[in-house]
């Protein structure tokens, strides 16, 4: 990364190292100054979509009253305040860079002193703004390249100047300064300088100079900021755009933005997230700040304030005598310039891609490291550090001195690999990857197999133009910029491209870290990672949280809590893998055997799959194995029949005469989808929507319920068992405000199917219409009503009436949530329920005997205790239960509720529990309790019990429901579509039906 500055006057010179990578000289003759200047700011080799605000905090004051603009208070700086006063006054008004859309009156004529990727984006957006960049003053061309900064200027035709320097022994070279005096500009914009400019040159515009420093002044200031934002461990970063003055980084600050320190960040990551997005965005809104003459002037404080020195590789080598999160934040401080080192072997060894490790460490082979406190070990994922408080670090990547890159993990591998023979087809290609190289290394005469691609000059931002090259070059081959720092010389770098090509790295073994448990007589391995284009890794912010017990309130493991990023990352995953892989060019039949292979899987591992529902959700295992696993695996299977059965249809048209023609349709499928599902039924919710949406030929992103997913990441381990390809099939786990809002939101997904409460499906649709407009199907909140008359079979049903209501502890979809008995029998069928309940035993989930387990969650079992005391409160009659069960964990007592009337509460909000809210009906009132039993905005599922066939089919026509039952109750079927009607929502799960929702019809017309 390039982030320092300038200054002008020479007093005491100094050598100091810069951090900025192959593409600018390692040594510059510095100056402590007194009267110089000091531009500073980041680059990258790439440009990366901000993916998350931050705080801007402002030290000017902005009105306006222009359509579309968003408008500040002004600040009121009069008197003056003290320095530090003032700047923590305007940090508290927040608002969001939008320069986009803005309509700015006054301009200003520009002088852009500066070079990179991050100066040409400041140079691009403020000519779209209007301004007019009257010289562009940057560095010489290297190696035959021009500066990006000025390669786009020149395109533009604006005035550049390649001035290698712009003084002499500590004075200002005349013919430099009067060049730039010549150019007139009214404010010099430094978004990113590597030169002395003199303080002349600074001070001469009317409207002085303004510079951007990638930290929060006054604290780092100083060239290496964003190493020692990390390095020190902060919080928060961001960055200071201030007016030059002559002391460093001392400047007026004019705004700042900050955004969170993620656990895991790097340099590359904090500055392509934010520092350099959002950089641009802030230069642009500084600059027409300034044009409106709105831009305060803010003294930095002093308290507070700190510098460090720049890093460089003699003094970046890792301490291993401290605790594990001070190895960790020094080796992301210097990731990837200038590198963290440590010595291994006698060799120095640089370490790459630093994370906290959680959990138990896995197995591996010991290395000894100079000055650890013990051997660190090289397992399968990668070199694991010790600190001295106990506590582990991971490193990814590691760097010997001859610039090759490797995994950690392959530290102790025999030697290469043997050289691949080349097809011609890669001949071919091989020839056109030289052609590329050449392109980038045009200083480089001929592209040799010995070539060196960081050795003849290439840069950090020149590696992702050779990914993104080959890429478009060679669609279905995914590189990342890690190969190219793994394979540096042309000839490994097109073995490991063909050996990409040919699938030959895929076939490595699956690396999972489980969590274990002793239970039901078996251990259980349980994944607790997120599971990404076909691998399980941390949450790309190191973020975990508890998945807990509900039987015993213990916490079961850590769960990894995703991110947006991780969204981002499983979604680009489904994408290729629809487009580019191989499950998009599969064989329909081909297709099916890999999804009846999986259901096989299944099925060899439900006893397993059912513990870890019980234990993760509270299920009783008989029913989890029966009805959660079970109805899975029969799921998968009716699904994997479909796959090569679905087909469209010739349809005869008006005929171009003389010509003739030939319309008929084709059902495809429609690309990436997102799955989000409840936490009442994990594994079976998952099966339903996924196992439709695969045979149809999608790839997919889910996202389980956040108390519920170990069930769901453990599928996806048995995934890759059968053979899925990679990316296919994604597991996010997380919450739904983060991830399933994202989800909802991401502009690549095309359709997102929901279980869940009917609130947050109505968000759920919003967001996708405002986003992509992408399909939608809703399985939303019930309250089925369920009539019972006097001319049925009482014995079926009590038995099925209780089933209704208390099956799964009431946690179920369509669970009967209002009980509609006739008159003449009412008092009879209270009766008889209540003597089953108490016959009910209430306890261990794993006990085989047992009938009735815990709640899913704490908040969940709180919420219907309180459910039933608003019942009580309105006049209802509580029969039974209500309560809590005196043990630990979170049981419920099954409950009864009669005299419930049609305005209460409980009549018309569902509990998601183990309560019956009963209402009796006059005899023989058939369109009365129809008319009741259909007063309510939800309509999921209904049931009548009757021997009267004439009045079954009578009540069954009226009953606005999307599945009645007659005379039994919860009895679905994968062949059944199942789905709802008004706010319980739309689309179908199971059944052909659902095979439509993840299918799009085209029309194909032909003249002949």
């Amino acid at each position: 990364m390039k982030y320092y500055c300038i200054g002008a006057s020479g007093l005491q010179n100094a050598r100091l190292s810069f951090p900025c990578g192959s593409q600018w000289p390692r040594e510059h003759t510095v100056a402590r100054r007194k009267s110089s200047a000091r531009a500073q700011a980041g680059t990258s080799p790439s440009v990366v979509s901000a993916r998350r605000g931050g705080n801007l905090r402002f030290c000017h004051t902005v009105t306006s009253a222009l359509p579309g603009r968003c408008a500040l208070r002004a600040l009121n700086l009069s008197p003056p305040l003290p320095s530090a006063v003032m700047l923590w006054t305007a940090n508290q008004f927040i608002r969001k860079l939008s320069t986009s859309t803005a309509y700015y009156q006054n301009k200003l004529k520009l002088a852009l002193i500066g070079q990179s990727l991050f100066g040409q984006e400041v140079y691009t957006s403020l000519r779209k703004q209007g301004h007019k960049v009257v010289g562009v003053f940057t560095v010489p061309d290297k190696d035959g390249k021009a500066d990006p900064l000025a390669m786009v200027a020149e395109k533009d035709g604006t005035p550049v100047f390649k001035f290698p320097r712009w003084r002499v022994k500590g004075k200002p070279i005349p013919e430099v300064v009067e060049a730039y005096m010549e150019v007139g500009a009214e404010l010099n914009v430094m978004p990113f300088c590597s030169q002395f400019i003199p303080m002349s040159v600074i001070d001469h515009p009317t409207h002085g100079s303004i510079i951007y420093h990638p930290s929060l002044l006054p604290r780092h200031r100083g060239a290496s900021a964003i190493n020692w934002t990390l390095i020190h461990g902060d919080k928060a970063a961001g960055f200071s755009i201030f007016w030059a003055d002559d002391g460093l980084d001392t400047g007026p600050i004019l705004l700042q933005k900050e955004c969170s320190v993620e656990p895991n960040d790097t340099v590359d990551s904090l500055y392509n997230r934010f520092l350099f997005p959002e950089g641009i965005k802030a230069m642009v809104e500084a600059v027409q700040l300034i044009a409106d003459g709105k831009a305060h002037r803010i003294p930095q404080p002093e308290e507070g304030a700190s510098y460090e020195g720049i890093q460089k590789k003699s003094n970046s080598k890792v301490i291993m005598a401290q605790p594990a999160e001070a190895i960790h934040n020094w080796i992301r401080g210097h990731d990837k310039v200038p590198g963290a080192w440590t010595v291994i072997g006698g060799q120095t060894v640089t370490l790459y891609g630093s994370s906290m490790l959680t959990g138990a460490v896995p197995a591996g082979q010991p290395l000894e490291i100079e000055g650890a406190s013990q051997p660190g070990l090289i397992t399968n994922k990668g070199l694991v550090l010790y600190g001295s408080d106990g506590k582990t670090v991971l490193v990814k990547n590691l760097q010997f001195e001859d610039g090759k890159m490797i995994p950690a993990g392959k530290y102790f591998s025999s030697g290469e690999s043997a050289s691949l023979e080349l097809t011609e087809e890669e001949k071919r290609m091989a020839e056109e990857i030289r052609v590329i190289w050449k392109g980038i290394l045009s200083n480089v005469p001929a592209i040799e197999d010995t070539t060196d691609f960081f050795k003849s000059g290439a840069a950090s931002m020149d590696v992702v133009r050779l990914v993104e090259e080959i890429k478009q070059k060679c669609a279905g081959v995914q590189l990342q910029t890690e190969d190219v720092y793994m394979a540096t010389t042309f000839q490994d770098f097109v073995q490991m491209f063909v050996r990409r090509l040919r699938g030959e790295d895929q076939e490595e073994e699956l690396v999972i870290s489980y969590a274990t448990k002793d239970v039901n007589n078996m251990t259980v391995k349980m994944p607790y990672q997120c599971f990404i284009n076909g691998r399980f890794e941390d949450a790309e912010n190191g973020k975990t949280y508890d998945t807990v017990n509900p039987t015993d309130g213990s916490v079961i493991c850590k769960v990894s809590y995703a991110s947006v990023a991780d969204v981002d990352k499983a979604v680009m995953a489904a994408k290729e893998a629809f487009e580019t892989g191989p499950w998009g060019k599969m064989n329909p039949r081909d297709r099916g055997r890999l999804l009846y292979k999986l259901a096989d899987l299944m099925e060899e591992h439900q006893e397993e799959l059912a513990t870890i529902e019980t234990v993760d959700s509270g299920a009783v295992y008989t029913l989890a194995l029966k009805t959660h696993v079970g109805m899975s695996i029969q799921t998968f299977r009716y699904f994997a029949g479909w796959c090569d059965k679905i087909q469209g249809m010739t349809i005869p048209i008006n005929q171009a005469r003389p010509n003739h023609n030939l319309t008929f349709t084709k059902r495809e499928p429609l690309g990436v989808c997102a799955i989000i599902i409840p936490w009442n039924y994990p594994l079976m919710m998952l099966a339903w929507k996924s196992a439709a949406c695969l045979a149809a030929g999608n790839t997919l992103v889910l996202k389980p319920a956040q108390v519920t997913p170990l069930t769901a990441l453990k599928f996806a381990e048995l995934t890759v068992k059968a053979g899925i390809p990679k990316g296919v099939i994604n597991i996010v786990p997380g919450s739904g405000g983060l991830v399933g809002q994202r989800m909802s939101d991401h502009p690549d997904i095309r359709k997102l199917g929901f279980t869940g409460s009917t609130p947050i499906g109505k968000q759920i649709m919003k967001s996708c219409a405002l986003s992509n407009l992408k399909k939608v199907s809703l399985e939303l909140g019930g309250k089925s009503p369920l009539i019972i008359f006097s001319d049925c079979d009482v014995d079926k049903a009590v038995r099925m009436g209780m089933s209704s209501v208390f099956f799964n502890k009431g946690e179920n979809c369509i669970a009967a949530g209002r009980l509609f008995v006739e008159e003449s029998i009412h008092d009879e069928y209270i009766t008889r329920v209540v003597e089953e309940i108490r016959k009910m035993k209430i306890g261990d989930p794993l006990d085989r005997s047992t009938d009735h387990g815990p709640q899913n969650h704490k908040a969940h079992l709180e919420k219907l205790l309180e459910y039933c005391e608003v019942g009580k409160k309105e006049g209802a009659t509580l029969v039974y239960g209500g309560c809590q069960v005196v043990r630990p964990g979170f049981f419920m007592t099954p409950t009864v509720f009669t005299d419930v009337e049609d305005h209460m509460f409980i009549a018309k909000e569902e509990s998601f529990g183990p309560v019956m809210v009963v209402s009796k009906f006059k005899d023989g009132d058939v369109d009365g309790v129809l008319s009741r039993a259909n007063d309510t905005e939800f309509g999921l599922a209904s049931g009548v019990f009757t021997r009267d066939i004439n009045k079954a089919m009578y009540v069954s026509e009226r009953l606005e429901a999307g599945t009645v039952f007659i005379n039994t109750y919860n009895k679905t079927d994968v062949a059944s579509p199942f789905g709802g009607f008004k706010q319980s929502g739309f689309g179908k799960d199971l059944g052909e039906e659902a095979l439509h929702e993840y299918l799009r019809t085209k029309t194909v017309t032909v003249e002949y």
